[in-house]
């Protein structure tokens, strides 16, 4: 296990330097002359030591994972990579991983399968048939009943009634507009004062 400890790369400022917080620990049958059953007093022995060896191993190797990721942060912030821009680029990688599976795949082959049986069935065609037809008849009749609108307005126009209308509004238009025309409408307040012919202005 020495081998292990010498075969670790400690590139931290904390290198070196040993945490107590897991050593501390207290094993079953470590303080006072108990050996668990089943095992001799020197395999108890080797036992703690391998133990407290791998403990130590599990420190120094939490302190170097926290001193790269220290480091890796401080490149990313140099590098203007944001925790956002990273989320964005691990979204965009996740959805072609999702598109280039193989679920995905054959979901798409299948929707397309489905969409030409569809397509392809009777009961499709004749419903598609069925409203353009409705859409055809809905046009014609509302072109039908443009032409009636068209023709009652016309019919309206030429009755009695509106021609009689017509006249009176025609009358009452001549005579505003005959009458200004003539002199006999109303006169501005300069034409009631016509100015004299010797004055100064």
């Amino acid at each position: 296990m020495e081998s292990a400890n010498q075969d670790i790369n400690l590139n931290s400022p904390n290198k070196g330097l040993v945490s107590d917080s897991l050593t501390d620990v207290p094993v079953q049958g470590a303080t006072g002359t108990t050996v668990p059953v089943g095992l001799t007093e020197e395999e108890s022995e080797e036992l703690k030591n391998e133990l407290t060896k791998v403990e130590d191993e599990i420190v120094t190797l939490r302190q170097v994972l926290a001193a790269k990721e220290k480091t890796a942060y401080e490149l990313k912030r140099k590098l203007g990579l944001t925790p956002l821009n990273e989320l964005k680029q691990n979204l965009t990688k996740g959805w072609q991983d999702v598109q280039t599976s193989s679920a995905y795949v054959k979901t798409s082959e299948k929707l397309g399968e489905w969409n030409e049986k569809v397509t392809g069935s009777d009961l499709y065609k004749k419903t598609q048939e069925t409203l353009s037809q409705a859409g055809q008849k809905t046009s014609a009749a509302l072109t039908t009943v443009g032409s009636v609108i068209t023709r009652k307005f016309g019919d309206m126009r030429n009755s009695p009634s509106f021609k009689s209308f017509e006249d009176r509004v025609g009358t009452i238009k001549s005579k505003v507009i005959g009458g200004r025309e003539n002199g006999d409408g109303l006169q501005s307040p300069t034409e009631m004062n016509p100015t004299q012919d010797g004055a100064p202005f």
